[in-house]
């Protein structure tokens, strides 16, 4: 008997132990999220040559996101060190909506953003009238209106019981459906396509670029100077995505373009290896914004569809991991979104010297 309860003593002591580490890593998450989505937004607050409507998207982003580490993590860490619900169902039922409200708006917005990025790529010239303020604005709209739309319907039928276990309750599987398709499946789909159409048209671009150099390179040996357009490849900050430039020479004359035409060709001939560095960058920083979305979000949301259907009944440990998994996205979004952009690294740069100022 005295066996038996030292090592009920020994088990209990090591549980605790455990929920207490479990715990201390999620409040470091928790608060590395608030504190990098924080300086995302004082960043473009605070940065003038930040003010584009594509990194207001960002900045809503970062805002959904903020949301998130201040009014879900902080409860389900209670949750978590609890085991047990002890904020009432008012409570519960304002936490779990404000959870879906606030990872669906997350999820939509990288949608949102994957459409801009899309836009400016594909359709430059119209859609560099079209971005402005208003339109981010209406965008911003149509993400948290379809967030609600997806996330409050549960609040329609759920009982007014007391409650000791605060979860999502998967009985009605037409919601379960329509839920997960709308705040993830659909949205992923999205997102691949535009991110796979954006990863093909900027490698266009790149070559363009790398053909005109070769072709400026052959009118030089003879003489003779061709016809060449220039287009831009879009990036966050840049103010005019996708306007041409037109550099035109007689292409029969033997007379040699002009010296500026001249002058910048030698740099144009070095700028070769620097297009297939950029394709490769490219291809590197779609791969690690998709594949940190699809890491993160698709197990929690193949859980839900498998839970719906009856299929499989997790665990809550488990169902606890998958659905912080989903949590993270909100910390690797702040990084995966500025970190590969000059102006937000300078601007990252300026905040820290004057909080050591």
């Amino acid at each position: 008997m005295n066996i038996s309860n030292c090592s009920l003593v020994q088990e209990q002591k090591l549980f605790a132990a455990g929920t207490v580490l479990i715990v201390s890593f999620l409040t470091v998450l928790t608060l590395i999220t608030a504190l990098l989505n924080c300086t995302v937004i004082l960043a473009i607050c605070t940065t003038r040559k930040l003010h584009l409507p594509a990194n207001y998207l960002i900045c809503s982003l970062a805002i959904t996101d903020l949301l998130v580490a201040t009014l879900v993590m902080p409860l389900s860490i209670l949750y978590i060190a609890s085991e047990t619900w002890m904020l009432g169902h008012i409570v519960c039922e304002a936490w779990l909506s404000m959870d879906m409200i606030c990872c669906t708006c997350s999820i939509l917005h990288l949608c949102a953003i994957a459409v801009d990025r899309h836009w400016s790529i594909t359709s430059a010239l119209e859609y560099t009238c079209k971005r402005t303020p208003r339109l981010t604005a209406v965008m911003v709209t149509i993400v948290w209106t379809l967030s609600v739309l997806i996330s409050v319907p549960p609040l329609f039928w759920r009982s007014n019981r007391c409650v000791t276990q605060c979860t999502i309750e998967h009985d009605h599987v037409t919601y379960t459906i329509y839920s997960t398709f709308g705040a993830f499946y659909i949205p992923m789909g999205l997102i691949l396509i535009l991110y796979c159409r954006i990863f093909v048209a900027a490698k266009t671009l790149y070559h363009r670029r790398s053909v005109t150099t070769n072709l400026c390179s052959n009118g030089e040996k003879h003489g003779r100077y061709p016809t060449v357009q220039f287009f831009c490849v879009s990036q966050t900050s840049t103010p005019d995505p996708g306007k041409p430039i037109e550099l035109v020479v007689n292409k029969d004359s033997d007379i040699p373009g002009p010296n500026v035409f001249q002058s910048t060709l030698e740099e144009d001939k070095e700028r070769i290896q620097l297009y297939a560095i950029r394709e490769r960058r490219a291809a590197q920083t779609l791969g690690l914004i998709l594949g940190a979305f699809v890491l993160c979000w698709l197990p929690f949301f193949v859980k839900e569809l498998m839970v719906g259907f009856r299929i499989l009944q997790p665990s809550q440990h488990v169902s606890n991991f998958l659905t912080w998994l989903g949590y993270t996205n909100s910390l690797i979004n702040p990084l995966l979104y500025t970190s590969f952009n000059e102006d937000f690294k300078q601007a990252f740069k300026r905040l820290l010297q004057c909080i050591r100022g």
